[in-house]
């Protein structure tokens, strides 16, 4: 498969869980990826490898998407490892559910900081490396349509991701830069095992409120955001794809 070959992606978040899914998913349809991390530079090199083995191009590049210069090293190293940029994932993300009496300064910032101003630093700096047929990908969350209880922060940061993805729809499209967000549901990857999410009672209701019975893998998520990668969702921006099994 080669949807993407010549492309050049930067993946923010990608050292494990849906952004490795999706720097791989990438890769096996032919872009060179930018894998970003955070903090976890053995993981960003394990899918860099796995990626090599399957034949496949990819970087490794450590940043912090909520500083300024960071985010703009992130970009560096695509233009510098690959001479161009045409697709950015914002996947880095990070979340804390917690009831209104729980709410604290450093709960609200340490959300708002990776989602939102994160969100916003990288696409500033790849934006200004991008041209016609580029493509933004922004990673929001069903939980901007379900609006759980106790996540008043976190679907606070994932509304603003979906008003960001119309706002930088209409401000980009004169370039021919296409923006959309893919809004999984709940999604087993090893932060939601860390947070206990996992066989617990809320994956139960979780999996109650999905038409299809079951919650997500992250390469279900690695595959709608190739999709809007490629140039068959050329007539695609603007849009919230809710990549959740049908749950509303």
């Amino acid at each position: 498969m080669s949807k993407l070959k010549g492309k050049v992606a930067v993946v923010t978040g990608a050292s494990k869980g849906i952004g490795a899914a999706i720097a791989k998913a990438l890769a096996a349809e032919g872009a060179s990826v930018v894998v970003n991390y955070a903090s976890s530079k053995a993981g960003a090199d394990a899918v860099v490898a796995e990626i090599a083995k399957a034949g496949g191009k990819a970087v490794a590049a450590g940043g912090d998407v909520s500083k300024a210069a960071d985010a703009k090293g992130i970009v560096d190293a695509a233009i510098a490892q690959f001479g161009r940029l045409d697709i950015l994932v914002n996947n880095s993300g990070v979340y804390e559910f917690g009831a209104l009496d729980n709410i604290t300064e450093e709960h609200f910032h340490k959300q708002f900081n990776v989602n939102v101003l994160g969100l916003l630093l990288v696409t500033q700096a790849a934006a200004r490396h991008m041209g016609e047929g580029a493509s933004i990908i922004n990673i929001g969350s069903l939980v901007s349509r379900i609006v759980p209880p106790e996540s008043a922060v976190y679907t606070a940061t994932k509304s603003a991701v979906d008003a960001i993805t119309g706002v930088l729809s209409r401000e980009l499209g004169a370039r021919k830069i296409r923006v959309n967000s893919v809004n999984p549901g709940m999604v087993e990857t090893e932060g939601t095992h860390t947070a206990g999410f996992i066989g617990s009672d809320f994956q139960a209701w979780a999996e109650s409120q999905t038409p299809l019975g079951r919650i997500g893998q992250p390469n279900d998520i690695a595959s709608v955001v190739a999709f809007l990668a490629s140039d068959d969702a050329y007539w695609l921006t603007g849009e919230l794809i809710h990549a959740g099994g049908g749950a509303r």
